[in-house]
């Protein structure tokens, strides 16, 4: 038998697997998702850092969102599928044992053959037992085992980037909340400051109509400006409100969980920053991001698949053998002696050659066929889709920066302007809807060049990403 062994795996060798040994030395290379996740360690939370910056949202996400999780819970399961694949290359053992007792009421001698022996017996109960070990092996299906390992180690690589797919999303969708946060903190505050000088001109308001150069209409104006401008501060401070239980939910926080975060001063140098080139970033992002490299895949993948089916027209060479032996009752011989009395080995070899299949074969290597076609496609659309999303982001970012410099110019005018008809109208000079107006155009001028500010970054922020560059506010 151990002669035997060794021919199979020859044979097996000489066969099918001359060029796979290297393959699966390089499969054994763990990527950096590979590893199976633990069952405790995955459901439980990251500690909660005392304050939430950009990073550390990012970081927290990648180990505590949901998807994320799953995604990995997916890869490991692919890796399980490799493993499975590489076992197919080794004989299957099975170890066979059977045991009946014959319980014959009305008969007063039985004989029965156990092994090679016919025995008699006139007991009404008799018991035969067997015990079988039994191997298997294939030695040749048409390559299917080894391009099989070589397609789930594909698969394997693409799981794993479909983990980089779904953390790379996960950051762009925190970098816009966050940024949109930054926005809306930024617009509390400068509706927050419109509402102390509405206060401060109201009180005004009364003096110059207690003292007779204001009218009490133009001071009911005032006072409604007030309650605007109240209503202005607490909507943007729903808004902010919003965006962060949005961004608690992409961190899978409570939404009643305290956050404090952190808010970085962004000026002028952070908005105006040169652009890169748009080709550059495709270019880069075609070499980098983890759904170009795995719709690359995917076509190596699919195009394994159709040698995979044709495989199915090639016969099917295996090689069996066995060890077996029986034992019964009413022999003459100990069970020992019987069992090695009726030891049998066996060794035998088939072929199973396909004739007639009622076009399974052909339309299985049809199918796979068009798979592959579909694979190409996804690649090229997926390509189409990321040269899109690059284009719009620089074309965003671009015009982002020329409204924010046109924006912090009429800004500065508008502050001007309105500094001069409110110190008119502190001595008078100017009524209520001069003052209004300007009040108005300048935090209009401000809000335009909020948005411009923060649109800028955040294109610059998402250009720089897909260039490969880190996030960094």
């Amino acid at each position: 038998m151990i002669k035997i062994k060794r021919l199979t795996v020859i044979t097996a060798l000489l066969l099918e697997f001359g060029g796979v040994s290297s393959l699966l030395q390089a499969q054994n290379i763990q990527t950096k998702n590979s590893a199976v996740i633990s069952n405790d360690s995955s459901l439980v939370h990251s500690k909660l850092p005392a304050e939430w910056n950009l990073q550390n949202c990012i970081d927290y996400a990648l180990q505590n969102n949901i998807q994320i999780r799953k995604d990995r819970i997916t890869a490991a399961s692919s890796e399980v599928d490799l493993k499975k694949a590489k076992a197919a290359l080794f004989p299957d053992l099975t170890f066979s044992t059977s045991h009946d007792l014959v319980n014959r009421p009305y008969q007063e001698s039985s004989s029965y053959v156990s092994g090679s022996e016919v025995l008699s017996s006139t007991s009404k109960t008799t018991y035969s037992g067997s015990f079988g070990l039994n191997a298997s092996y294939t030695l040749f299906n048409g390559g299917k085992r080894s391009k099989t390992i070589k397609q789930n180690y594909l698969d394997k690589q693409i799981s794993d980037l479909g983990v980089n797919e779904s953390e790379n999303e996960i950051k762009e969708s925190i970098t816009k909340i966050y940024v949109q946060i930054l926005y809306a903190a930024e617009s509390v505050t400068i509706n927050s400051s419109t509402l102390k000088v509405s206060q401060a001109e109201y009180n005004r308001g009364e003096e110059l109509f207690k003292a007779g150069s204001l009218a009490k209409a133009d001071v009911a104006q005032l006072k409604s400006e007030v309650s605007s401008n109240k209503y202005e501060l607490v909507t943007s401070q729903a808004t902010l409100a919003n965006y962060e239980l949005q961004l608690k939910q992409l961190l899978e926080l409570d939404g009643e969980e305290k956050m404090n975060l952190y808010i970085p001063t962004l000026n002028t140098d952070n908005v105006l920053l040169p652009l890169p080139n748009k080709a550059d970033v495709y270019l880069a992002a075609l070499a980098e991001r983890p759904e170009i490299q795995s719709g690359k895949l995917n076509i190596k993948a699919s195009k394994l698949g159709i040698s995979i089916a044709k495989a199915a027209y090639a016969p099917t060479i295996s090689l069996s053998g066995g060890v077996g032996t029986t034992t019964a009752s009413g022999s003459d011989y100990s069970y020992a002696q019987q069992m090695k009395n009726s030891l049998r080995n066996t060794i035998g070899l088939s072929l199973s050659l396909p004739i007639f299949d009622n076009r399974s074969n052909k339309s299985a290597v049809e199918k796979a066929q068009l798979s592959y076609q579909t694979s190409q496609l996804d690649l090229l659309d997926d390509q189409k889709t990321l040269y899109k999303t690059i284009e719009s982001l620089w074309l965003d970012a671009n015009s982002a920066q020329q409204q924010f410099a046109a924006a912090d110019e009429k800004l500065k005018s508008t502050q001007t302007s309105y500094d001069l008809v409110s110190e008119q109208f502190n001595l008078g000079m100017k009524n209520t809807v001069d003052l209004l107006t300007e009040k108005n155009n300048l935090l209009q001028a401000k809000q335009e060049q909020l948005q411009a500010k923060y649109m800028a970054i955040l294109n610059i922020q998402l250009l720089k990403f897909y260039r490969g560059e880190k996030i960094s506010l």
